[in-house]
């Protein structure tokens, strides 16, 4: 309304739009869709306030880990403190107003560590195979041995 009032409780409203969406999902997705386009300037900066908010952060983080790894935001700092704050694999810190990414078993679910996003897609190319790891880790110490090459040269460059 025009003085900003509800014609009804939030309760009602939000009980017919859950029947709505039982009834016919595409439809009110749509719906949905259809006032975000017609108001993204008022949605964005309603996103940009609540994501400027730390205490919303930190809330949508905490449902995050919940929902995916069955972690609170307690357990994952206490982790991230085990791991003197950086990545379990090459130390990096937590990147600025980001997270570490929460490394799991897809198996079994299980939480093993936080990682770095570099860390964490390398595992990932490698099909999160131990013995490919080895070969790969075995394969770059011999490459630099043979070429000379430090860490940080360019392959080609041959030894300075």
């Amino acid at each position: 309304m025009k003085d900003g009032r509800r014609p009804e409780c939030k309760a009602c409203t939000a009980a017919k739009r859950r029947a709505r969406y039982r009834k016919d999902p595409a439809a009110e997705i749509a719906r949905v869709k259809a006032w975000q386009q017609a108001n993204s300037e008022r949605l964005n900066a309603y996103r940009r306030q609540r994501r400027s908010d730390p205490a919303v952060r930190r809330r949508d983080r905490s449902g995050h880990l919940r929902r995916k790894f069955g972690i609170t935001i307690d357990e994952y700092e206490a982790r991230l403190a085990r791991q003197g704050g950086g990545c379990a694999i090459c130390g990096r810190d937590e990147p600025p107003g980001g997270s570490l990414h929460v490394d799991h078993d897809h198996d079994s679910g299980r939480v093993r560590a936080l990682l770095c996003v570099r860390c964490n897609n390398g595992i990932a190319l490698f099909d999160e195979d131990p013995a490919l790891l080895r070969y790969a880790a075995d394969y770059v110490a011999t490459a630099r041995r043979i070429t000379g090459l430090q860490r940080g040269g360019a392959v080609g460059e041959g030894p300075r």
